[in-house]
């Protein structure tokens, strides 16, 4: 790399790290976090009536939006992979096309986890749930293995730079998160069903991979 990243681990809730003020200047960072509470978090794009407000509330989740698009993600201490890259523009790893502009992250993370891991290179692939859930779409960037999504990607770009959020499951449970949502009983069901194979579990060996072959850290 032309520049050394500054990488940074973080632990707390996952309201505070969506609301983290970018560095300034930008320089290249990669930001590892780790939620100390569950949250359930929203795309830019989505209503706040897609969240069942009274589940949230019993089980301890709180609701955050990013500012990035895409679907719901659950988020549980633990269960999760949570990396962020920031990159300022005039870096080599930076691209004015906002489709391939994460193809490069998607590549560090196949290589991080395996022979089996294929970059997403092309459209937006939706499905009948991925309006509302992140993992049960695929957008470029984010990488497949055997089939099974296990990176999700998305985006923040303003004249700074870009934020490349990415994340994966330790552990997959699509049930919790049917559970959070505004949905009737057969639709939980449904979305429960339709997404129980569809993720890729990771473990912290990936990241660290990742961290080292990428990064440096």
């Amino acid at each position: 790399m032309t520049d050394r990243w500054r990488v940074e681990r973080h632990r707390g809730p996952a309201s505070a790290f969506h609301a983290r003020d970018w560095p300034d200047p930008l320089v290249p960072t990669v930001w590892v976090h780790e939620v100390d509470r569950p949250a359930l978090v929203l795309g830019s794009a989505q209503a706040l009536d897609v969240v069942d407000g009274e589940a949230c509330e019993r089980s301890g989740v709180e609701v955050v939006r990013r500012r990035s698009g895409g679907g719901a993600v659950l988020l549980v201490p633990g269960e999760v992979l949570w990396v962020d890259v920031l990159v300022p523009p005039g870096h080599e790893r930076w691209s004015d096309d906002v489709g391939r502009a994460a193809w490069w992250l998607g590549e560090a993370w196949a290589a991080a986890l395996g022979p089996d891991a294929v970059v997403h290179r092309s459209g937006m692939v939706r499905s009948a749930w991925s309006s509302l859930v992140c993992f049960a779409g695929l957008g470029p960037g984010e990488v497949v293995v055997a089939g099974r999504k296990a990176v999700g990607v998305s985006q923040r770009r303003t004249r700074a730079g870009v934020r490349l959020q990415s994340a994966l499951y330790r552990r997959w449970d699509p049930g919790a998160l049917a559970g959070r949502l505004a949905l009737g009983g057969e639709a939980k069901a449904a979305l429960t069903a339709a997404l129980a194979g569809a993720v890729h579990e990771a473990d912290d060996a990936a990241l660290e991979r990742l961290l080292t072959g990428t990064f440096g850290a």
